[in-house]
């Protein structure tokens, strides 16, 4: 049922939504009691606001951070109009208007819900990893850096946006770790590397899958939907069934988790006696492109 809603473009968009309110949760309540940094473009600006206000002394009478997320916002929202298409642009700016009402409108405990760090740093981490991902299988984002690890993903091979995001918390709580103290960035670090890691396995077009399809029938209309439809490359060959000894066509094609549900409806569309075989997690080379909006 999920996997059907995320084909559908208003339940992708509600089911986005839901995640950048989880999001919200995690950050105020498992992250910000501890005085952690959440990482990312609005670590950043977090980051500013701190030096500005404890170094310098300089206090503007308001949340600065906040605002200079959303300017920050604006060239990146640019790049991916041009690079990802409206709707995605669109679904982004929604998410992002959610994701800061959300962080306005949930209350910050006093006091850590969970008084352990470590713990609480492990908390958040799964729980907004695991949002983000299902954020961006949506076809939405949460805006910052997002924007740019799906530009640098859709571009780079073996590149992810959970990956592209470690390395920049990296210089993030380097500086942390200099203008502050060890314990906040190595905290704050914990936090990040497991919000990566659940949001890599969460993200469904950065995880590539080999199908092999085994049909008695030879359709033409299956490699022509893989082709013009998913717009995957797919080769096929003549094989035999050993137990039937019977000629049968077997389909090979790499894709993303996210497609798979696409595939398999039209493969019982044209043969519900065919036979599949899904490998998560193989290594491709060569020109295969990521379809990440």
């Amino acid at each position: 049922m999920f996997s059907k809603a995320l084909h559908n473009r208003w339940a992708r968009l509600g089911i986005g939504i839901l995640g950048v309110l989880l999001m919200a949760i995690s950050i105020n309540l498992f992250v910000v009691p501890h005085n952690l940094y959440t990482g990312g473009l609005l670590g950043f600006c977090q980051l500013f606001r701190s030096i500005l206000t404890q170094r310098l002394g300089v206090d503007p009478g308001f949340d600065i951070s906040g605002v200079l997320y959303l300017l920050l916002n604006i060239p990146l929202l640019i790049l991916a109009w041009k690079t990802m298409g409206r709707g995605f642009v669109v679904r982004t700016m929604t998410c992002t208007v959610c994701c800061s009402l959300f962080l306005t409108m949930i209350p910050v405990p006093a006091h850590p819900i969970v008084e352990d760090t470590l713990t609480s740093c492990l908390l958040g981490g799964m729980v907004n990893g695991f949002a983000g991902g299902i954020v961006l299988t949506c076809g939405c984002s949460s805006g910052g850096f997002d924007i740019l690890g799906l530009y640098m993903s859709k571009k780079g091979k073996g590149f992810t946006v959970g990956k592209f995001s470690i390395s920049c918390n990296a210089v993030l709580y380097a500086l942390c770790l200099v203008l502050f103290d060890a314990a906040t960035a190595i905290y704050s670090t914990i936090y990040t590397v497991f919000n990566s890691l659940f949001l890599d396995r969460t993200h469904q077009q950065s995880i590539t899958v080999q199908v092999l399809i085994f049909t008695r029938e030879k359709h033409t209309e299956l490699p022509k939907f893989i082709m013009e439809r998913l717009e995957r490359g797919v080769t096929y060959w003549q094989g035999y069934g050993a137990y039937t000894d019977q000629p049968l066509q077997v389909l090979c094609v790499c894709l993303s988790k996210y497609e798979i549900q696409t595939l398999q409806q039209e493969v019982r569309k044209v043969d519900p006696n065919a036979f599949f075989i899904v490998q998560e997690g193989v290594r491709v080379g060569g020109n295969f492109e990521k379809h990440l909006s």
